[in-house]
């Protein structure tokens, strides 16, 4: 059954449409946390250390974090995989260009799969960035997160690099909130507009949170 449901493009939808509520609630915490760099050094390292004990003494020390990123990594990978099998499908189903050469889909829509390439790429260099400090500039320093996130912003690569992909984020979230819900079988004609309202503020609400850090040490509130 599950292979059916898998192979069938409503079930690579489907995985899409979970997939993309699991990563859309981490990204609301996520934003929520980095908001505490306004907060000072001293609260966001707490915050950050407190990531790690979440859980203790039940769980082992960032037993919780490593769960919580094992299922991230099942759902971006779910999600990639199906985008990229329903995009191929997509072609097959049509290879040669619609007629008309004006383009119908909203400006998110026709950036879907940019988008998606762009916030993977991120993905990685933000990983090699914060977490491994792999690539991070001014030597990373393990247990002090804010000085860390101050370093990447306080380089003009950094800052040009994550606010392009919070932007390609904000478009990405606006066209598939929307998106899952008619899969989900949440949208209808009554609640569509509503769902859009939704879905524009999600992504202004995420894209204006995440920009609001790397602006903070541009004009040196954080510092």
């Amino acid at each position: 059954m599950a292979r059916t449901v898998w192979h069938s493009t409503v079930g690579k939808k489907t995985v899409m449409a979970v997939s993309g509520v699991i990563m859309l609630l981490y990204l609301v915490a996520h934003m929520i946390g980095n908001l505490k760099i306004y907060f000072g050094a001293g609260e966001f390292n707490h915050y950050a250390h407190w990531l790690r004990t979440v859980g203790e003494p039940f769980m082992h020390y960032e037993w919780t974090l490593w769960l919580i990123r094992i299922v991230l990594v099942v759902a971006v990978v779910a999600h990639a995989t199906a985008a990229y099998q329903l995009s191929r499908r997509d072609i097959r189903a049509r290879p040669s260009k619609y007629v008309h050469s004006k383009p119908r889909a909203s400006y998110a829509t026709r950036t879907m799969r940019w988008g998606g390439i762009i916030l993977g790429l991120f993905l990685v260099w933000h990983i090699l960035d914060l977490t491994t400090g792999t690539v991070h500039p001014g030597g990373f320093q393990e247990g002090h997160p804010y000085q860390n996130v101050v370093d990447t912003f306080s380089t003009w690569y950094g800052n040009v690099v994550y606010i392009v992909a919070m932007l390609a984020l904000g478009l990405h979230i606006r066209h598939g909130f929307w998106s899952a819900a008619q899969t989900l079988g949440v949208g209808s004609r009554a609640r569509d507009r509503a769902l859009k309202i939704i879905a524009d503020a999600l992504a202004l609400l995420l894209t204006a949170g995440f920009i609001a850090v790397p602006v903070g040490v541009m004009t040196k509130v954080v510092s």
